[in-house]
């Protein structure tokens, strides 16, 4: 597992990919962070953590899109399925070489902190929460989009299949208010990630939150293992 892992993660590094989603995510933030703080005169972080949950939202299915979809393409898929390392393990490897990336570029979080901290008291306890909440929310988009990964091996498809899910469940809300039944409103309202999301922003951390976000990583991750597996004996 470890070897997969790892083999993922250096990856990112031979390549281009890694270099632009941090790149991109730490221009964004940047961005956000000089305007909405720096700019403004304020220590408000929350502007900053809600635009970036739309960059992340278009960033993550760059970390995923490969994952599986280049193995079965270049047919070394059948490497993995051949060697004695379970299902699981290969999946959750690939989930968390793309989630460590994720983590380095939420390093730009705590320097915004460190750069607030000379001009104003940032609250690091919201800064930290809201690192807690990009990675449970990255967490969930990386399973999503390594689902779609091991659905297909086109790369583009599923890079672009993965943005198209992202952006369909944040906006869930929206979708349950043109909803007129009240029952399936609140069903599908209750999928909506960035509702939960802006919870987090304000330093709110909500246990029902924290619980929705890791049982859609582990069920996409679930599904995914089904689907290598029935590739494995197929």
């Amino acid at each position: 597992m470890f070897a997969i892992f790892r083999r993922e993660l250096s990856s990112y590094f031979t390549s281009p990919v890694g270099y632009v989603v941090a790149a991109a995510f730490m221009l964004f933030n940047g961005i956000f962070f000089y305007v909405q703080c720096l700019f403004s005169g304020t220590s408000n972080l929350y502007s900053v953590y809600q635009n970036m949950f739309f960059i992340v939202l278009f960033l993550i299915p760059l970390l995923t899109m490969k994952l599986f979809s280049e193995d079965k393409k270049n047919r070394t898929d059948q490497v993995l399925l051949t060697s004695p390392v379970s299902i699981a393990s290969i999946v959750c490897a690939k989930f968390l070489s793309a989630f460590v990336m994720l983590a380095i570029c939420l390093s730009g979080y705590i320097i915004d902190g460190i750069v607030l901290s000379f001009i104003a008291s940032p609250d690091w306890g919201v800064i930290f929460g809201n690192v807690l909440a990009m990675l449970l929310l990255g967490s969930a988009f990386i399973s999503i989009g390594i689902f779609i990964s091991a659905m297909t091996e086109s790369v583009i498809i599923a890079a672009v299949f993965s943005f198209a899910a992202n952006l369909i469940i944040s906006l869930a809300d929206t979708i349950a208010s043109t909803i007129s039944w009240d029952w399936l409103k609140s069903f599908i309202g209750a999928l909506s990630f960035q509702s939960r999301y802006s919870d987090f922003t304000l330093g709110i951390i909500s246990l029902s939150d924290v619980v929705f976000f890791i049982t859609v990583s582990l069920l996409f991750l679930f599904l995914t293992d089904r689907v290598i597996d029935r590739r494995r004996w197929a």
